[in-house]
Protein backbone atom coordinates (compact mmCIF):
# COMPACT_ATOMS: atom_id res chain seq x y z
CA UNK A 1 0.00 0.00 0.00
CA UNK A 2 1.09 3.19 -0.47
CA UNK A 3 2.49 5.14 2.21
CA UNK A 4 0.54 8.47 3.58
CA UNK A 5 3.50 10.70 2.81
CA UNK A 6 4.76 8.55 -0.23
CA UNK A 7 2.79 10.29 -2.96
CA UNK A 8 2.24 13.66 -1.50
CA UNK A 9 3.52 16.90 -3.24
CA UNK A 10 2.41 19.21 -0.24
CA UNK A 11 4.93 21.36 0.85
CA UNK A 12 5.63 20.62 4.73
CA UNK A 13 7.95 19.59 7.26
CA UNK A 14 9.77 16.44 6.81
CA UNK A 15 9.17 15.84 10.55
CA UNK A 16 5.13 16.83 10.46
CA UNK A 17 5.35 13.94 7.50
CA UNK A 18 7.16 11.25 9.10
CA UNK A 19 4.61 12.18 12.54
CA UNK A 20 1.39 11.32 10.32
CA UNK A 21 3.09 8.29 9.18
CA UNK A 22 3.82 7.22 12.83
CA UNK A 23 0.56 8.06 13.70
CA UNK A 24 -1.43 6.90 11.06
CA UNK A 25 -0.11 3.11 12.00
CA UNK A 26 -0.96 3.64 15.34
CA UNK A 27 -4.29 4.35 14.47
CA UNK A 28 -4.93 1.30 12.66
CA UNK A 29 -3.03 -0.83 14.71
CA UNK A 30 -5.31 0.50 17.66
CA UNK A 31 -8.11 -0.60 15.23
CA UNK A 32 -7.40 -3.62 15.07
CA UNK A 33 -6.44 -4.47 18.40
CA UNK A 34 -10.36 -2.69 19.26
CA UNK A 35 -11.97 -4.97 16.66
CA UNK A 36 -9.65 -7.90 17.98
CA UNK A 37 -10.82 -7.41 21.80
CA UNK A 38 -14.26 -6.46 21.83
CA UNK A 39 -15.55 -8.65 18.53
CA UNK A 40 -15.56 -12.31 17.95
CA UNK A 41 -14.56 -13.43 14.36
CA UNK A 42 -18.06 -14.08 13.23
CA UNK A 43 -19.05 -11.01 13.98
CA UNK A 44 -17.33 -9.80 10.58
CA UNK A 45 -20.07 -11.14 8.61
CA UNK A 46 -22.30 -8.14 7.20
CA UNK A 47 -25.10 -11.16 6.38
CA UNK A 48 -27.64 -12.71 4.00
CA UNK A 49 -27.57 -10.79 0.55
CA UNK A 50 -26.46 -7.27 1.92
CA UNK A 51 -24.42 -5.47 0.13
CA UNK A 52 -22.35 -3.41 2.86
CA UNK A 53 -20.45 -1.00 -0.75
CA UNK A 54 -23.05 1.56 -1.54
CA UNK A 55 -24.99 1.18 1.31
CA UNK A 56 -27.85 3.37 2.05
CA UNK A 57 -30.59 4.21 5.29
CA UNK A 58 -33.12 2.44 3.79
CA UNK A 59 -31.27 -0.62 2.52
CA UNK A 60 -29.52 -1.04 5.81
CA UNK A 61 -33.07 -0.12 7.99
CA UNK A 62 -34.87 -2.67 5.42
CA UNK A 63 -32.02 -5.81 5.77
CA UNK A 64 -32.46 -5.04 9.87
CA UNK A 65 -35.87 -5.49 9.61
CA UNK A 66 -35.56 -8.91 7.54
CA UNK A 67 -32.90 -9.87 10.17
CA UNK A 68 -30.12 -10.24 8.15
CA UNK A 69 -27.84 -7.60 9.57
CA UNK A 70 -26.74 -6.69 13.14
CA UNK A 71 -25.62 -2.87 14.07
CA UNK A 72 -22.69 -4.26 15.26
CA UNK A 73 -22.13 -6.39 11.98
CA UNK A 74 -22.46 -3.07 10.07
CA UNK A 75 -20.35 -1.43 11.85
CA UNK A 76 -17.59 -4.39 11.94
CA UNK A 77 -18.21 -4.29 8.25
CA UNK A 78 -17.47 -0.63 8.00
CA UNK A 79 -14.08 -0.92 10.35
CA UNK A 80 -13.03 -4.17 8.13
CA UNK A 81 -12.92 -1.37 5.14
CA UNK A 82 -10.83 1.10 7.11
CA UNK A 83 -8.87 -1.05 7.92
CA UNK A 84 -8.13 -2.31 4.21
CA UNK A 85 -7.93 0.89 2.73
CA UNK A 86 -7.38 3.62 5.15
CA UNK A 87 -3.41 3.60 4.77
CA UNK A 88 -4.40 4.43 0.65
CA UNK A 89 -6.49 7.56 1.42
CA UNK A 90 -5.33 8.67 4.91
CA UNK A 91 -9.21 9.87 5.23
CA UNK A 92 -9.49 9.79 8.80
CA UNK A 93 -7.88 11.47 12.02
CA UNK A 94 -8.99 8.94 14.46
CA UNK A 95 -11.61 5.72 14.94
CA UNK A 96 -13.73 5.64 17.90
CA UNK A 97 -13.05 2.45 19.86
CA UNK A 98 -16.27 2.39 21.39
CA UNK A 99 -18.13 2.18 18.41
CA UNK A 100 -18.96 -1.35 18.40
CA UNK A 101 -19.85 -1.19 22.00
CA UNK A 102 -22.46 1.33 20.68
CA UNK A 103 -23.42 -0.43 17.84
CA UNK A 104 -24.61 -3.62 20.51
CA UNK A 105 -26.32 -1.32 22.65
CA UNK A 106 -28.55 -0.62 19.61
CA UNK A 107 -29.27 -4.18 19.01
CA UNK A 108 -30.53 -4.36 22.47
CA UNK A 109 -32.53 -1.59 22.00
CA UNK A 110 -33.66 -2.36 18.20
CA UNK A 111 -35.21 -5.92 19.74
CA UNK A 112 -36.73 -4.52 22.43
CA UNK A 113 -38.46 -1.50 20.49
CA UNK A 114 -37.35 -1.37 16.94
CA UNK A 115 -35.52 1.62 15.53
CA UNK A 116 -34.32 4.11 17.94
CA UNK A 117 -34.84 7.02 15.22
CA UNK A 118 -34.20 7.78 11.50
CA UNK A 119 -30.61 7.28 11.95
CA UNK A 120 -30.85 4.03 14.01
CA UNK A 121 -27.21 2.64 13.68
CA UNK A 122 -25.96 4.77 10.80
CA UNK A 123 -22.13 5.43 11.26
CA UNK A 124 -21.32 8.22 10.50
CA UNK A 125 -17.48 10.25 10.21
CA UNK A 126 -17.43 13.46 11.91
CA UNK A 127 -15.24 16.06 10.44
CA UNK A 128 -12.64 16.80 12.93
CA UNK A 129 -13.63 19.85 13.83
CA UNK A 130 -17.07 19.23 15.46
CA UNK A 131 -16.28 18.78 19.01
CA UNK A 132 -17.03 15.04 20.45
CA UNK A 133 -17.15 14.23 24.09
CA UNK A 134 -15.25 10.92 23.23
CA UNK A 135 -12.77 11.68 21.24
CA UNK A 136 -10.34 14.78 21.23
CA UNK A 137 -11.36 17.60 18.49
CA UNK A 138 -7.58 18.74 16.42
CA UNK A 139 -9.19 20.54 13.32
CA UNK A 140 -5.96 18.97 11.79
CA UNK A 141 -3.68 20.96 13.51
CA UNK A 142 -0.97 19.99 15.71
CA UNK A 143 -1.53 22.86 18.13
CA UNK A 144 -4.57 21.17 19.11
CA UNK A 145 -3.21 17.88 19.36
CA UNK A 146 -5.27 15.70 22.42
CA UNK A 147 -7.70 19.02 22.36
CA UNK A 148 -10.64 17.34 24.43
CA UNK A 149 -13.92 19.68 24.89
CA UNK A 150 -16.55 18.84 27.08
CA UNK A 151 -19.26 17.35 25.35
CA UNK A 152 -20.41 16.93 21.69
CA UNK A 153 -21.31 19.76 19.28
CA UNK A 154 -25.07 20.53 19.30
CA UNK A 155 -25.64 18.94 15.83
CA UNK A 156 -23.38 15.25 17.11
CA UNK A 157 -25.98 15.39 19.95
CA UNK A 158 -28.97 15.72 17.40
CA UNK A 159 -27.08 12.78 15.58
CA UNK A 160 -26.60 10.62 18.44
CA UNK A 161 -30.05 11.11 19.57
CA UNK A 162 -31.52 10.29 16.20
CA UNK A 163 -29.21 6.94 16.63
CA UNK A 164 -26.40 7.71 14.50
CA UNK A 165 -22.65 6.51 15.77
CA UNK A 166 -20.30 8.36 15.55
CA UNK A 167 -17.18 5.55 13.68
CA UNK A 168 -14.76 7.90 13.16
CA UNK A 169 -13.04 11.74 13.47
CA UNK A 170 -12.28 12.71 9.35
CA UNK A 171 -9.10 14.66 8.25
CA UNK A 172 -9.62 18.32 7.12
CA UNK A 173 -7.48 21.02 5.99
CA UNK A 174 -6.12 22.59 8.99
CA UNK A 175 -8.62 24.81 10.30
CA UNK A 176 -10.84 24.24 7.47
CA UNK A 177 -8.62 26.61 5.86
CA UNK A 178 -8.48 26.13 2.51
CA UNK A 179 -9.55 23.25 -0.16
CA UNK A 180 -6.28 20.96 -0.14
CA UNK A 181 -7.15 18.68 3.04
CA UNK A 182 -3.77 18.69 4.21
CA UNK A 183 -2.81 19.39 8.68
CA UNK A 184 0.18 19.41 10.35
CA UNK A 185 -1.60 16.28 12.25
CA UNK A 186 -3.53 15.06 9.92
CA UNK A 187 -1.33 15.25 6.81
CA UNK A 188 -2.38 14.59 3.58
CA UNK A 189 -5.42 13.43 2.11
CA UNK A 190 -5.59 11.21 -1.69
CA UNK A 191 -8.83 11.18 -3.44
CA UNK A 192 -9.96 7.48 -3.74
CA UNK A 193 -10.92 8.42 -7.44
CA UNK A 194 -7.11 9.59 -8.41
CA UNK A 195 -4.99 9.21 -5.65
CA UNK A 196 -2.57 11.87 -7.36
CA UNK A 197 -5.11 14.66 -6.42
CA UNK A 198 -6.38 15.91 -3.22
CA UNK A 199 -10.45 14.89 -2.46
CA UNK A 200 -11.40 18.62 -2.27
CA UNK A 201 -11.84 20.17 0.94
CA UNK A 202 -11.60 21.11 3.40
CA UNK A 203 -14.47 18.46 4.02
CA UNK A 204 -12.07 15.82 2.18
CA UNK A 205 -11.42 13.46 4.67
CA UNK A 206 -15.17 12.92 5.27
CA UNK A 207 -15.40 13.19 1.47
CA UNK A 208 -12.75 10.59 0.71
CA UNK A 209 -14.02 8.22 3.23
CA UNK A 210 -17.42 8.13 2.23
CA UNK A 211 -16.38 7.68 -1.40
CA UNK A 212 -14.56 4.66 -0.35
CA UNK A 213 -17.69 3.27 1.73
CA UNK A 214 -15.85 4.10 5.21
CA UNK A 215 -19.19 4.79 6.70
CA UNK A 216 -23.24 5.82 5.73
CA UNK A 217 -22.77 9.69 6.20
CA UNK A 218 -20.46 11.96 7.15
CA UNK A 219 -20.79 15.74 8.15
CA UNK A 220 -18.94 19.33 6.78
CA UNK A 221 -18.52 22.52 7.70
CA UNK A 222 -18.70 25.16 4.92
CA UNK A 223 -17.07 28.24 4.85
CA UNK A 224 -16.36 29.05 1.38
CA UNK A 225 -16.51 25.80 -0.64
CA UNK A 226 -15.89 23.14 2.24
CA UNK A 227 -19.06 20.92 2.00
CA UNK A 228 -19.63 21.01 -1.65
CA UNK A 229 -15.96 21.04 -2.82
CA UNK A 230 -15.33 17.70 -1.65
CA UNK A 231 -18.87 16.21 -2.24
CA UNK A 232 -18.35 17.52 -5.88
CA UNK A 233 -14.73 15.57 -5.93
CA UNK A 234 -15.92 12.63 -4.68
CA UNK A 235 -19.13 11.68 -6.46
CA UNK A 236 -21.00 12.77 -3.60
CA UNK A 237 -24.04 15.32 -2.38
CA UNK A 238 -23.45 17.84 0.01
CA UNK A 239 -25.92 20.17 1.51
CA UNK A 240 -24.59 23.73 2.66
CA UNK A 241 -27.95 25.15 4.45
CA UNK A 242 -29.52 28.47 4.35
CA UNK A 243 -27.08 29.96 7.42
CA UNK A 244 -28.81 29.90 10.69
CA UNK A 245 -30.65 26.46 10.04
CA UNK A 246 -28.11 24.60 11.51
CA UNK A 247 -26.52 25.27 14.96
CA UNK A 248 -22.34 25.66 14.46
CA UNK A 249 -22.22 25.15 18.42
CA UNK A 250 -18.95 23.13 19.26
CA UNK A 251 -17.43 23.37 16.12
CA UNK A 252 -14.21 25.29 15.66
CA UNK A 253 -14.64 28.56 14.02
CA UNK A 254 -13.32 30.35 10.83
CA UNK A 255 -15.87 33.14 10.48
CA UNK A 256 -19.35 34.08 12.08
CA UNK A 257 -20.72 35.05 8.71
CA UNK A 258 -19.89 32.58 6.32
CA UNK A 259 -19.40 29.14 8.30
CA UNK A 260 -22.46 26.52 8.10
CA UNK A 261 -22.49 22.96 8.89
CA UNK A 262 -24.23 20.68 6.89
CA UNK A 263 -24.46 16.38 5.60
CA UNK A 264 -22.74 15.05 2.96
CA UNK A 265 -24.01 11.52 1.91
CA UNK A 266 -23.58 9.43 -1.15
CA UNK A 267 -27.36 9.87 -2.47
CA UNK A 268 -29.73 12.89 -1.74
CA UNK A 269 -32.35 10.99 0.12
CA UNK A 270 -29.41 10.14 3.25
CA UNK A 271 -28.49 13.92 2.79
CA UNK A 272 -32.03 14.84 3.54
CA UNK A 273 -32.40 12.61 5.74
CA UNK A 274 -29.50 13.78 7.70
CA UNK A 275 -30.41 17.18 7.16
CA UNK A 276 -33.66 17.03 9.17
CA UNK A 277 -31.80 15.58 11.94
CA UNK A 278 -29.68 18.54 12.13
CA UNK A 279 -31.55 21.75 11.25
CA UNK A 280 -33.40 23.48 14.65
CA UNK A 281 -32.88 26.15 16.67
CA UNK A 282 -30.32 25.75 19.46
CA UNK A 283 -29.92 28.73 22.05
CA UNK A 284 -26.10 28.33 21.63
CA UNK A 285 -26.13 29.78 18.60
CA UNK A 286 -28.17 32.96 17.85
CA UNK A 287 -28.33 32.84 14.20
CA UNK A 288 -30.17 29.67 14.29
CA UNK A 289 -33.30 31.51 15.68
CA UNK A 290 -33.78 32.40 11.91
CA UNK A 291 -34.89 28.53 11.38
CA UNK A 292 -38.05 29.18 13.49
CA UNK A 293 -40.40 29.40 10.85
CA UNK A 294 -38.35 27.72 8.43
CA UNK A 295 -37.94 24.08 9.12
CA UNK A 296 -39.32 20.94 7.51
CA UNK A 297 -41.11 17.89 9.03
CA UNK A 298 -38.43 16.04 6.43
CA UNK A 299 -36.44 17.14 3.78
CA UNK A 300 -37.51 13.61 2.26
CA UNK A 301 -41.40 14.71 1.73
CA UNK A 302 -42.12 14.75 -2.01
CA UNK A 303 -38.90 13.84 -3.55
CA UNK A 304 -39.93 12.55 -6.83
CA UNK A 305 -38.65 12.11 -10.10
CA UNK A 306 -41.04 14.80 -12.03
CA UNK A 307 -39.52 17.60 -9.45
CA UNK A 308 -37.85 19.59 -12.61
CA UNK A 309 -41.13 19.46 -14.83
CA UNK A 310 -41.45 23.22 -15.49
CA UNK A 311 -39.11 24.65 -13.20
CA UNK A 312 -37.05 27.48 -14.53
CA UNK A 313 -32.92 26.82 -13.91
CA UNK A 314 -31.03 29.01 -15.11
CA UNK A 315 -26.93 28.38 -15.67
CA UNK A 316 -24.85 31.00 -14.24
CA UNK A 317 -22.33 31.02 -17.12
CA UNK A 318 -20.30 33.80 -14.89
CA UNK A 319 -19.07 30.86 -13.00
CA UNK A 320 -17.98 28.60 -16.31
CA UNK A 321 -14.38 28.78 -16.93
CA UNK A 322 -13.23 29.88 -20.22
CA UNK A 323 -10.01 28.50 -21.02
CA UNK A 324 -10.82 24.76 -22.85
CA UNK A 325 -7.62 23.57 -21.79
CA UNK A 326 -8.25 23.79 -18.09
CA UNK A 327 -11.87 24.15 -18.21
CA UNK A 328 -13.31 21.85 -21.02
CA UNK A 329 -13.61 18.95 -19.29
CA UNK A 330 -15.91 20.10 -16.72
CA UNK A 331 -18.10 22.19 -19.04
CA UNK A 332 -18.61 19.73 -20.92
CA UNK A 333 -20.36 18.07 -17.61
CA UNK A 334 -22.34 21.05 -17.14
CA UNK A 335 -23.48 20.95 -20.80
CA UNK A 336 -25.03 17.22 -20.37
CA UNK A 337 -26.50 18.18 -16.85
CA UNK A 338 -28.21 20.80 -18.93
CA UNK A 339 -29.42 18.72 -21.53
CA UNK A 340 -30.46 16.18 -18.42
CA UNK A 341 -32.70 18.53 -17.19
CA UNK A 342 -34.49 19.49 -19.94
CA UNK A 343 -35.41 15.86 -20.56
CA UNK A 344 -36.58 16.02 -16.79
CA UNK A 345 -38.93 18.60 -18.00
CA UNK A 346 -37.06 21.58 -16.97
CA UNK A 347 -36.84 25.49 -18.66
CA UNK A 348 -32.53 25.68 -18.84
CA UNK A 349 -31.71 29.19 -19.46
CA UNK A 350 -28.08 30.95 -19.40
CA UNK A 351 -28.13 34.20 -17.12
CA UNK A 352 -25.08 35.81 -16.10
CA UNK A 353 -24.13 38.81 -13.57
CA UNK A 354 -21.78 41.62 -15.18
CA UNK A 355 -18.47 41.69 -13.87
CA UNK A 356 -18.94 39.05 -11.02
CA UNK A 357 -16.55 35.91 -11.22
CA UNK A 358 -15.61 33.78 -8.08
CA UNK A 359 -12.28 34.87 -7.57
CA UNK A 360 -14.10 38.59 -8.06
CA UNK A 361 -16.81 37.85 -5.16
CA UNK A 362 -13.82 36.37 -2.90
CA UNK A 363 -11.22 39.04 -3.40
CA UNK A 364 -14.04 41.44 -2.48
CA UNK A 365 -16.62 40.24 0.05
CA UNK A 366 -14.76 37.18 1.82
CA UNK A 367 -14.63 38.32 5.46
CA UNK A 368 -13.19 35.42 7.13
CA UNK A 369 -9.31 36.99 7.76
CA UNK A 370 -11.44 39.61 9.42
CA UNK A 371 -13.51 37.39 12.15
CA UNK A 372 -10.97 34.50 12.82
CA UNK A 373 -9.10 35.67 15.36
CA UNK A 374 -12.38 36.65 17.12
CA UNK A 375 -14.62 33.45 17.07
CA UNK A 376 -11.27 31.02 17.34
CA UNK A 377 -10.29 32.99 20.94
CA UNK A 378 -14.40 32.65 21.60
CA UNK A 379 -13.76 29.04 20.86
CA UNK A 380 -10.86 28.10 22.86
CA UNK A 381 -11.57 30.26 26.04
CA UNK A 382 -14.32 27.89 25.98
CA UNK A 383 -12.83 24.85 27.93
CA UNK A 384 -9.35 23.83 29.23
CA UNK A 385 -7.60 23.74 25.16
CA UNK A 386 -4.19 23.10 24.69
CA UNK A 387 -3.91 26.46 23.62
CA UNK A 388 -6.10 29.42 25.05
CA UNK A 389 -6.41 31.86 22.25
CA UNK A 390 -4.75 32.82 18.54
CA UNK A 391 -2.04 34.08 20.24
CA UNK A 392 -1.06 31.20 21.51
CA UNK A 393 -1.47 28.69 18.20
CA UNK A 394 0.59 31.13 16.49
CA UNK A 395 3.37 31.75 18.75
CA UNK A 396 4.06 27.84 19.18
CA UNK A 397 4.50 27.69 15.63
CA UNK A 398 2.60 24.14 15.44
CA UNK A 399 0.86 24.57 12.53
CA UNK A 400 2.40 23.81 8.92
CA UNK A 401 4.19 26.64 7.50
CA UNK A 402 1.67 27.08 4.24
CA UNK A 403 -1.22 28.34 6.89
CA UNK A 404 1.13 30.55 8.62
CA UNK A 405 0.67 33.10 6.73
CA UNK A 406 -3.51 33.72 7.33
CA UNK A 407 -2.84 32.69 11.10
CA UNK A 408 -0.17 35.54 12.09
CA UNK A 409 -2.29 38.17 9.50
CA UNK A 410 -5.52 37.06 11.54
CA UNK A 411 -3.68 37.35 15.02
CA UNK A 412 -2.16 41.00 13.58
CA UNK A 413 -5.36 42.50 13.15
CA UNK A 414 -6.73 44.22 16.93
CA UNK A 415 -10.32 43.81 16.23
CA UNK A 416 -11.43 42.78 12.52
CA UNK A 417 -14.70 43.63 14.16
CA UNK A 418 -14.27 47.38 13.88
CA UNK A 419 -11.88 47.31 10.74
CA UNK A 420 -13.32 50.03 8.18
CA UNK A 421 -12.77 47.57 5.39
CA UNK A 422 -14.78 44.55 7.22
CA UNK A 423 -17.40 46.77 7.65
CA UNK A 424 -17.35 48.00 3.91
CA UNK A 425 -17.62 44.39 2.79
CA UNK A 426 -20.55 43.48 4.86
CA UNK A 427 -22.39 46.36 3.11
CA UNK A 428 -20.91 45.12 0.03
CA UNK A 429 -22.47 41.50 0.43
CA UNK A 430 -26.12 42.79 1.52
CA UNK A 431 -26.00 44.34 -1.85
CA UNK A 432 -24.82 41.45 -3.22
CA UNK A 433 -27.46 39.44 -1.95
CA UNK A 434 -29.63 42.05 -3.63
CA UNK A 435 -28.36 41.44 -6.77
CA UNK A 436 -28.79 37.73 -6.80
CA UNK A 437 -32.69 37.89 -5.85
CA UNK A 438 -32.82 40.37 -8.50
CA UNK A 439 -31.47 38.23 -10.71
CA UNK A 440 -33.69 35.29 -10.41
CA UNK A 441 -36.37 37.14 -10.00
CA UNK A 442 -36.31 38.97 -13.43
CA UNK A 443 -35.65 35.80 -14.93
CA UNK A 444 -38.41 34.23 -12.76
CA UNK A 445 -36.11 31.37 -11.71
CA UNK A 446 -36.24 28.93 -9.38
CA UNK A 447 -32.70 27.56 -8.86
CA UNK A 448 -29.00 28.35 -10.54
CA UNK A 449 -26.65 25.48 -11.37
CA UNK A 450 -23.31 25.99 -12.25
CA UNK A 451 -20.21 23.71 -11.50
CA UNK A 452 -18.88 23.82 -8.17
CA UNK A 453 -15.45 23.14 -9.58
CA UNK A 454 -14.51 24.98 -12.50
CA UNK A 455 -11.76 22.69 -13.36
CA UNK A 456 -11.49 19.11 -12.43
CA UNK A 457 -10.22 19.21 -8.27
CA UNK A 458 -6.47 19.39 -8.85
CA UNK A 459 -3.28 16.93 -8.53
CA UNK A 460 -1.78 16.91 -4.94
CA UNK A 461 1.13 20.09 -4.25
CA UNK A 462 -1.37 22.59 -6.30
CA UNK A 463 -3.42 25.17 -4.88
CA UNK A 464 -7.29 24.21 -5.04
CA UNK A 465 -8.30 27.23 -7.27
CA UNK A 466 -11.43 27.88 -9.56
CA UNK A 467 -14.30 26.77 -7.28
CA UNK A 468 -17.55 28.77 -6.63
CA UNK A 469 -18.38 28.25 -3.98
CA UNK A 470 -18.19 31.61 -2.76
CA UNK A 471 -21.69 32.70 -3.62
CA UNK A 472 -23.74 30.81 -1.69
CA UNK A 473 -21.12 31.41 1.44
CA UNK A 474 -21.54 34.92 1.19
CA UNK A 475 -25.09 35.47 0.26
CA UNK A 476 -25.73 32.40 3.04
CA UNK A 477 -28.16 30.87 0.53
CA UNK A 478 -28.45 27.36 -0.08
CA UNK A 479 -26.90 25.33 -2.17
CA UNK A 480 -26.54 21.20 -3.02
CA UNK A 481 -24.21 19.61 -4.82
CA UNK A 482 -24.77 16.48 -6.52
CA UNK A 483 -22.84 14.07 -8.91
CA UNK A 484 -22.80 15.85 -12.88
CA UNK A 485 -20.81 13.22 -14.23
CA UNK A 486 -16.99 12.28 -14.64
CA UNK A 487 -14.07 13.24 -16.68
CA UNK A 488 -12.84 10.70 -19.35
CA UNK A 489 -10.23 8.22 -18.34
CA UNK A 490 -6.60 9.23 -17.26
CA UNK A 491 -3.55 7.33 -16.56
CA UNK A 492 -4.11 7.77 -12.75
CA UNK A 493 -8.18 7.85 -12.90
CA UNK A 494 -9.13 5.33 -14.86
CA UNK A 495 -12.68 5.67 -14.56
CA UNK A 496 -12.39 9.16 -14.46
CA UNK A 497 -12.53 12.28 -11.98
CA UNK A 498 -15.93 13.41 -10.32
CA UNK A 499 -17.28 16.28 -11.41
CA UNK A 500 -20.54 18.05 -9.30
CA UNK A 501 -23.49 20.80 -10.10
CA UNK A 502 -23.88 23.26 -7.48
CA UNK A 503 -27.82 23.94 -7.24
CA UNK A 504 -28.62 26.87 -5.22
CA UNK A 505 -31.75 28.55 -4.33
CA UNK A 506 -33.09 31.17 -2.20
CA UNK A 507 -33.10 31.42 1.50
CA UNK A 508 -34.74 28.82 3.36
CA UNK A 509 -35.37 26.46 -0.07
CA UNK A 510 -33.40 23.77 1.01
CA UNK A 511 -36.66 21.38 0.06
CA UNK A 512 -37.10 23.01 -3.38
CA UNK A 513 -33.38 21.96 -4.20
CA UNK A 514 -33.30 18.68 -2.24
CA UNK A 515 -36.33 17.76 -4.81
CA UNK A 516 -34.47 18.46 -7.57
CA UNK A 517 -31.75 17.27 -7.10
CA UNK A 518 -33.31 14.09 -6.37
CA UNK A 519 -34.49 14.20 -9.50
CA UNK A 520 -31.91 14.95 -11.38
CA UNK A 521 -29.44 12.32 -9.39
CA UNK A 522 -32.73 9.60 -10.43
CA UNK A 523 -32.70 10.31 -14.17
CA UNK A 524 -28.65 10.12 -14.45
CA UNK A 525 -27.14 8.06 -11.97
CA UNK A 526 -23.56 8.94 -12.04
CA UNK A 527 -22.59 7.63 -8.77
CA UNK A 528 -20.28 5.09 -8.94
CA UNK A 529 -17.55 3.74 -6.47
CA UNK A 530 -13.87 4.54 -7.11
CA UNK A 531 -11.84 1.73 -8.27
CA UNK A 532 -9.16 2.45 -5.46
CA UNK A 533 -11.17 0.82 -2.71
CA UNK A 534 -13.18 -2.28 -4.07
CA UNK A 535 -15.36 -4.42 -2.27
CA UNK A 536 -13.96 -6.76 0.50
CA UNK A 537 -14.19 -10.82 0.02
CA UNK A 538 -17.15 -12.35 2.13
CA UNK A 539 -15.16 -12.86 5.52
CA UNK A 540 -16.07 -15.95 5.77
CA UNK A 541 -13.92 -17.04 3.12
CA UNK A 542 -10.95 -14.98 3.26
CA UNK A 543 -10.53 -14.13 6.70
Amino acid sequence: MARADAVSGRAGPAGAQRRRSVRAAGVLAGLAAAVSAVAPASATTIGRGFTLEEATIASTHAAMRAGRITCRGLVQGYLRRITRHENDLNALIAVNGRALRAASSLDIRYRRGGFTGPLHCAPVLVKDNYDTADLPTTASSRSLAGSQPPDDATTVRKLRRAGAIVLAKANLTEFALTGITFGSLGGQTRNPYDLTRTPGGSSGGTGAGLAANFALLGTGTDTVNSIRSPSSANSLVGIRPTAGLVSRDGIVPVSSTQDVAGPIARTVTDAATMLAVMDGYDPADPISARSIGNLQSSYRDELEQDALVGARIGVFTSFLGTDPALHGEVNTVVTGAGRAMRREGAKVVPVALERVSASGLIADLDVQRFEFKTVMNAYLAGFAAPKRSLAEIVASGEYDPQFGAFLRLANSIPNGLEEPEYRARLVRIQAFRDRVLRLMADNDLDALVYPQQQRLVVPIGEDQVDRNGIMAAVTGFPSVTVPAGFSPPKPTAPRGVPVGLEIFGRPFDEQKLIRYAFDFEQATRHRRQPASTPSLPDPRSSD
